[in-house]
């Protein structure tokens, strides 16, 4: 008997499969192609549920290897030529922090072992009509008789010529390798181009994984049943959509996708205060007022400039003019006395 390391694994995910089944399959039909695709659907969405624990640990080893950023040259600055001492300090810099350099690979990585899993239900249980993991007899031989344009769920591009329609098989098949590829490379870049700072030292890596997976999904897609390309293209999609989400309202500093983030706040605090942003706005502040002392007038001068001709009252001026009328008040007075 040939141990199985999967076969945990096939159990829950025929489990699944068989509790959305029962699900679509009242709706569609138990035999519906549709049935059976909404329930691998179904799948995608439980198993994305459950990683979204990993998928948050993956945000935060990107956010620490932007921190990380001016130590990670320091090392490769002063051991520049150790390349081994320069690994050696590098990966206790990442063990320290609690930093995982390939956290983006996480997601992918997680769910090769389900992909699997589900490839051997379809391959060895509903294309051999057979009980498998927790599927009954029963439920595999309605697995096998159901199809999508014609063309069974357990169908490969290799294995057309063994279904009713070879064509549309090819054809279909085709169709989904490469909207996979497709997916998984668009999926991958979008991680890199928006949210990766240029000056990552993992940048690198992570380019060269991006070229990698779709290249592999390419060569070996051509083996994959139907199911399990609807599994991995439906993946791809929620991929897609959580990290758009993700980039778009949480980005890395330092990246394309947190200078648009800032430029859309701006844009957002402008239209809030009447097309001004308050934080370019620079608060004038007046100057304190200046008392003007009042100047002190000669005595001859000011009897120069006294009373008007036509017996009016003594021109002044603001301040001047009430220093000038209190001397004269004091000469008068003065006056007085002496006499």
């Amino acid at each position: 008997m040939t141990l199985n390391p999967l076969a945990w694994l096939e159990d829950i995910v025929s489990w699944i499969l068989i509790q959305f089944h029962a699900l679509f399959g009242a709706m569609f039909g138990p035999e519906s192609g549709w049935a059976w695709v909404l329930s691998i659907v179904g799948l995608v969405v439980v198993i994305r549920i459950a990683l979204i624990p990993l998928f948050v640990r993956q945000i935060k080893s990107q956010r620490n290897l932007q921190i990380l950023q001016p130590k990670i040259k320091e090392i490769q600055k002063k051991y520049a030529g150790d390349r081994e001492k320069q690994s050696a300090e590098m990966m206790a810099l990442y063990k320290d922090t609690g930093t995982n350099p390939l956290a983006s690979c996480l997601p992918i990585l997680a769910q090769a072992p389900i992909f699997f899993a589900l490839f051997r239900v379809l391959n060895y249980g509903v294309a051999q009509g057979v009980a498998y993991g927790v599927m009954t007899t029963e439920q595999a031989l309605q697995a096998k008789a159901s199809s999508i344009f014609g063309v069974p769920i357990y169908a490969t591009f290799t294995g057309a010529d063994l279904t009713p329609f070879p064509t549309s098989t090819k054809i279909l098949t085709a169709i989904l390798i490469v909207l996979m590829t497709a997916t998984t490379f668009l999926t991958q870049r979008q991680l890199i181009v928006k949210n990766t700072a240029r000056d990552n030292p993992i940048a690198q890596q992570q380019k060269i994984l991006l070229y990698v997976f779709p290249f592999f999904f390419m060569i070996t897609g051509i083996n994959f049943p139907v199911g399990v390309l609807m599994y991995w293209l439906t993946t791809n999609l929620w991929s897609m959509g959580q990290q758009f989400y993700v980039i778009r309202n949480n980005p890395q500093p330092g990246t394309p996708a947190y200078a648009a983030w800032e430029e859309r706040g701006r844009k957002k605090r402008v239209r809030n205060n009447g097309g001004i942003d308050p934080e370019e706005v620079v608060p004038v502040i007046a100057a304190p007022a200046v008392r003007e002392q009042p100047k002190n007038v000669p005595r001859a001068k000011r009897k120069k400039s006294g009373p008007a001709q036509n017996g009016g009252p003594r021109a002044t001026t603001s301040g001047a003019g009430d220093a000038a009328a209190a001397e004269d008040a004091a000469d008068t007075s003065d006056t007085t006395s002496s006499s």
